[in-house]
């Protein structure tokens, strides 16, 4: 990952809102949320959520995708994994210092 993308993904979770649906959507899995949905978990307005689901999609930080009138997010686990990779990949003087481990949700239809 370039540095580029890590400081654009960093940029958006550096907002408390942006920040706490991100990790509601990391907590949901890869299934996803309708945006109505992580507005009410969350107490955040549709107009406000929809300026900040851009931000999280324009850093890569989540996907979605249209089912119905719904519009289902998601988190992108392969970026927030290449986020950390990013941040870490230097750590204990560049030695390996423990498995690296990433986050690999299971999706509902493996469950």
């Amino acid at each position: 990952m370039e540095a580029k993308a890590v400081i654009t993904a960093l940029a958006a979770l550096a907002q408390e809102s942006r920040l706490a649906i991100f990790r509601h959507l990391v907590q949901i899995g890869p299934e996803g949320s309708a945006a109505s949905k992580i507005g009410e978990a969350l107490d955040i307005a549709p107009s406000s959520l929809s300026f900040h689901m851009k931000e999280l999609a324009h850093a890569d930080l989540v996907t979605f995708r249209h089912e119905g009138r719904y519009v289902i997010y998601s988190a992108n686990f392969t970026a927030m994994n290449d986020v950390v990779g990013f941040l870490t990949e230097n750590c204990c003087g560049g030695n390996v210092c423990a498995p690296v481990s990433t986050c690999c949700p299971l999706t509902a239809a493996t469950t």
